[in-house]
């Protein structure tokens, strides 16, 4: 319950329930094949927070996106994953990416796609699995708003937001 009221509480915060009433339909293959960027956030519960950029890069072959995601902290650091979404059906996919565990469903309504994905935080000896919960939004301007929810044992502990835009 208070889980619930945290999370309802902080997606009102950063303005989830407010979108365009003229916005199209989010389609991944069409927003994200070829160059996108991003700017972003992430913010946890133990103070920790990180802003970074992304240049992502997106390929359509007709039945699978594979999206590259080159990432560079404001710290330095620097960072690739890269996610291969395969369409299911309209509005549905089966994403993957090297450090998310079991893969996830991808479910597209309108203007939102939500899914929801296991990571290893510490791919060393050691194991560090958090769940990350994303909604993307496509906005009336044509930028898509990425809010996502990391949890651990249920209970969240941190929150990512990002904004993609069409270079």
């Amino acid at each position: 319950m208070i889980r619930t009221l945290l999370c309802a509480g902080l997606f009102a915060c950063v303005g989830l329930g407010t979108t365009s009433a003229q916005a199209r339909d989010l389609v991944l293959e069409r927003f994200f094949a070829g160059r996108t960027v991003a700017e972003g956030s992430f913010s946890a519960i133990n103070g920790v927070k990180r802003a970074f950029t992304v240049d992502l890069t997106g390929r359509w072959n007709g039945q699978a996106l594979t999206l590259v995601e080159d990432f560079r902290f404001a710290d330095g650091e620097r960072d690739r994953k890269t996610w291969r979404f395969v369409k299911l059906a309209p509005g549905s996919y089966r994403g993957t990416r090297e450090d998310v565990r079991g893969g996830t469903q991808v479910r597209v309504k309108g203007d939102t796609a939500t899914f929801s994905y296991l990571v290893d935080l510490d791919p060393g000896a050691g194991e560090n699995l958090v769940r990350f919960h994303d909604r993307m939004v496509l906005r009336g301007d044509g930028t898509v708003l990425n809010i996502a929810w990391v949890t651990k044992y249920g209970f969240p502990v941190a929150m990512t937001r990002v904004e993609f835009r069409r270079p």
